[in-house]
């Protein structure tokens, strides 16, 4: 197992924008690592809010974000991969460590199967307004 990109991944500054999008500044520590896996992947992102979050309100706002996404599903443990594998499905826990305030997010998915190809799938569905899972599932 090695980690790299440290201490700032090339992709840090894109997660920080969209983040930052959302009305205030943000600073990801964003830091993957490579395993011998033939196929998944594991992301897990550390955030320092710029305002008192707590849990129950992370919980809701993820609530709020995702309850409506065919291929999302929002876990209370962390995910691993194969509990995603072979499938289109991105699983996500989000934490807050009330020791430091920090928000802890994992996701995991099958890069494999929730790769870029179904991605554009589904992307293509929702640009004609077709269901969104239609030749994926």
């Amino acid at each position: 197992v090695n980690a790299y990109g440290v201490p700032r991944h090339r992709h840090t500054p894109e997660i920080e924008q969209e983040l930052e999008a959302l009305g205030a500044p943000v600073t990801v520590t964003f830091t993957p690592h490579l395993l011998p896996l033939d196929q998944g992947e594991l992301v897990s992102c550390y955030v320092t809010p710029a305002d008192g979050v707590t849990g129950g309100d992370l919980e809701e706002l993820y609530r709020a974000m995702y309850e409506r996404e065919p291929f999302v599903e929002l876990v209370s443990v962390p995910p691993g991969v194969r509990d995603v594998r072979e499938t289109n499905m991105c699983r996500i826990s989000a934490h807050r460590d009330e020791r430091n305030g920090r928000i802890i997010v994992f996701a995991a998915i099958d890069n494999l199967w929730k790769g870029a190809a179904s991605q554009a799938v589904q992307n293509l569905n929702l640009m004609f307004g077709l269901p969104e899972g239609q030749g994926i599932r």
